[in-house]
């Protein structure tokens, strides 16, 4: 009679921020308890693989300090005193807000604000319906994607690539300014895979000796926005050498005599003193991409991350162009899977309520928002009211001062929709408790790999916490559009109706049997041998930085977007960084951490116990200059302000160059001030975005 019932597995999928997008085998103890939590063996991109921060998911969804009371402020902002609120008196109150700020300024007052901390289609995209139903401030997405996704697509026009599986039949994998170890790990099964099997050479291109580059056969440390400069070297080398594929080049690229004629004062003595790369590496890396077909180049997001961004992810994709490795199974690139699913949205985000002439705010430039910037207001009226759900601006965004001094503002009714009580949740009017990931139904698709992957409800919430889905629909009900396209249908539904107007005619109950569905296009498709997506089939190695379209250009009201004048016409190291001078002299790159991501994580006692605390990383040569140990207390800063953390001594990164590692909470830091106190929100050129590792700083100890 005592003996424990046995567990069941049941499927489901990682919701969070990364590109893998893990089909999941999570171990269910009883209706309200998650055991084990594992990857999906039959899965051909998951392979049974998932990091180490998902697989302990338990600890997260039982957490003891997870929110599970819907909260009211009664204190000063920021002052953390509480009273419990009912559902029911908490999104009246919430209505009554939105109300008044629409009453007091217009609707535009209303900013709903969001972004991935579930990649869940309806419950992180179904806030849109309520902002399109009445008309409240539209969101320009730029903290993520847009340099990374604006460099790729000006050279191919689309965004896909080479199946990401195709690592494991490469013969060389290269892994391009991504920590694929502590980011996506599934990277790492594939390219591993090739090793093993074939004897594949594994390189890697990044600031520091993270945890990727410890595997890495050629290991490559360059200075922080310099990429573009490697990119130019190695197809000056291609050229030079006769390793261009000159029959491809003529059929599939638009320029490949400007393109060469530009390169030939961009040798490896030019790149290796922009650099900090030796002649004798640049050398060794084009000769082996030279004389290997089968090259897969795999392009992270982290080198985009610098004010060049869009430049560089252009330049290294020129590469696999000028050496025809597009030609080749194993070959290629690859960066984003997006345009690939065929999924609409428009029901599940209310489309048909959508007016571009309703402005729209730079989510990166929440602090200039709300402390009043005309020019980041679009010259309209102040932010009075929010909702925020799926993302922690006071502690991920960029300029972190002014994002607090903005949430801090007593005219602003901030609601916080959030499943610990994070660093924005702590500014917050009125906190509502979340579902997770496990407790509700959605589905994924896989930006990193090619997979749509349903994630149904496998475990009772806790009966007093609510969907993202349920409180736009209740705030819809209280503010008179809940007959509007879109409202009152199920999560279920809304999925079932997606997949049916795609084709897929068995909706929600056949891919719940099926679990995934494997969306990667034929061979010529990925591969872009039918042509490039411009209407000349050709890439693009002279792109219209600011003329053509991308997957995410700003709206009209914004204006234009850093300074697009300075692009070069060809691949090319573009001087557009923050580069250190005397009283700034160390480049400071915000890296992620193992086991975090972004700030998700970072409340579990195993990834902080992992991760230790935060700290800076710094060459024993610059240490031993400032006369510093690890373990001492310094203060960096720039003009956006200062911060106070431990340092770390270590030869893993470059002289000059700082690194800190994860987002931890503000208040793991000695003055309460997180590290995106030092990043800037100036707008990259030419789509916008947030230049998060290209920061120059002082160290004072």
């Amino acid at each position: 009679m005592n003996k424990p019932l046995s567990a069941v597995t049941l499927p489901s999928a990682c919701p969070h921020d990364c590109p893998s997008t893990c089909a999941l085998d999570v171990e269910l103890l009883d209706a309200t308890t998650v055991g084990r939590v594992r990857g999906a063996v039959e899965n051909s991109y998951t392979a049974g693989v998932i990091c180490a921060k998902v697989a302990r998911y338990a600890e997260r969804i039982h957490h003891p300090a997870r929110l599970l009371k819907p909260l009211q402020r009664v204190g000063a902002k920021g002052a953390g005193e509480w009273r419990e609120i009912s559902w029911e008196d908490a999104l009246d109150r919430l209505a009554e807000e939105f109300l008044k700020a629409e009453a007091r300024h217009g609707s535009e007052a209303v900013w709903p604000y969001h972004y991935a901390g579930t990649m869940g289609l309806v419950q992180r995209d179904g806030i849109h319906r309520l902002r399109h139903a009445k008309r409240y401030s539209n969101q320009f997405d730029t903290i993520c994607t847009n340099m990374a996704w604006t460099g790729w697509f000006a050279g191919t026009g689309a965004m896909r690539g080479s199946d990401p599986r195709e690592m494991a039949v490469s013969d060389c994998v290269v892994i391009w300014g991504t920590n694929a170890v502590a980011t996506q790990v599934n990277v790492m099964t594939h390219a591993v895979r090739a090793r093993k099997e074939r004897g594949a050479s594994i390189v890697v291109i990044d600031i520091y000796d993270n945890a990727t580059m410890k595997q890495a056969d050629l290991a490559l440390k360059l200075r922080p926005g310099t990429d573009a400069a490697l990119a130019c070297a190695l197809m000056h080398v291609a050229f030079r050498d006769g390793t261009a594929d000159c029959a491809y080049l003529a059929r599939y690229t638009d320029d490949p005599e400007g393109l060469e004629a530009h390169l030939r004062t961009r040798s490896p003595q030019w790149a290796a003193a922009i650099t900090g790369l030796s002649v004798e590496e640049i050398e060794a890396f084009a000769a082996l991409i030279g004389r290997t077909p089968r090259t897969f180049f795999r392009l992270g997001y982290g080198f985009t991350r610098q004010r060049n961004g869009a430049v560089a992810m252009h330049a290294a994709l020129s590469v696999p162009a000028v050496y025809g490795h597009w030609r080749h199974e194993g070959g290629g690139a690859f960066h984003s899977n997006s345009d690939i699913f065929g999924l609409d949205k428009s029901e599940i985000m209310g489309a048909a309520d959508r007016d571009p002439s309703v402005r729209a705010l730079d989510q990166s430039r929440i602090g200039a928002v709300l402390t009043g910037d005309a020019a980041a207001l679009s010259n309209g009226p102040p932010v009075a009211a929010m909702l925020i759900q799926n993302t922690n601006p006071a502690n991920v965004c960029p300029e972190q001062r002014l994002v607090r001094q903005g949430l801090m503002r007593e005219d602003l009714f901030v609601c916080v929709h959030e499943q610990f009580m994070t660093d924005t949740a702590k500014l917050a009017d009125l906190v509502l408790p979340a579902t997770m990931f496990l407790e509700h139904d959605d589905i994924y698709r896989g930006g990193g790999q090619n997979h749509i992957v349903l994630g149904p409800r496998v475990v009772d919430a806790p009966s007093t916490v609510r969907t993202n889905h349920f409180v736009i629909e209740e705030l819809a009900r209280r503010l008179g559009v809940a007959d509007r396209p879109g409202f009152g249908l199920s999560e279920r539904q809304l999925i079932d109706r997606m997949l049916k107007k795609a084709g897929y005619d068995g909706g929600f109950d056949a891919l719940s049997r099926e679990r995934w569905i494997d969306k990667q296009p034929d061979f010529e498709t990925a591969h872009f041998l039918t042509g490039f997506d411009w209407p000349d089939g050709k890439f693009r190695f002279k792109p219209d930085w600011a003329g053509s379209r991308a997957p995410n250009r700003p709206p009209e009201s914004l204006g234009p977007q850093g300074p697009v004048a300075d692009l070069p016409e060809f691949p090319d190291h573009a001087v557009l960084i923050e580069t250190a001078d005397a009283a700034h002299p160390y480049r400071l790159a915000t890296s992620p951490a193992r086991q975090f991501l972004n700030s998700t994580f970072a409340e579990t006692k195993g990834s902080r116990q992992r991760e230790g605390g935060p700290q800076l990383l710094i060459h024993p040569q610059d240490a031993a200059r400032e006369g510093l140990a690890s373990g001492a207390l310094v203060t960096i800063g720039n003009a956006r302000g200062a911060v106070r953390l431990a340092l770390s001594v270590s030869d893993t990164v470059k002289p000059g160059v700082l690194v800190h590692e994860g987002l931890w909470a503000n208040s793991d830091f000695l003055d309460g001030e997180g590290i995106n106190t030092l990043t800037g929100a100036d707008p990259v050129a030419p789509f916008g975005g947030a230049a998060f590792h290209d920061n120059r700083v002082w160290l004072r100890g």
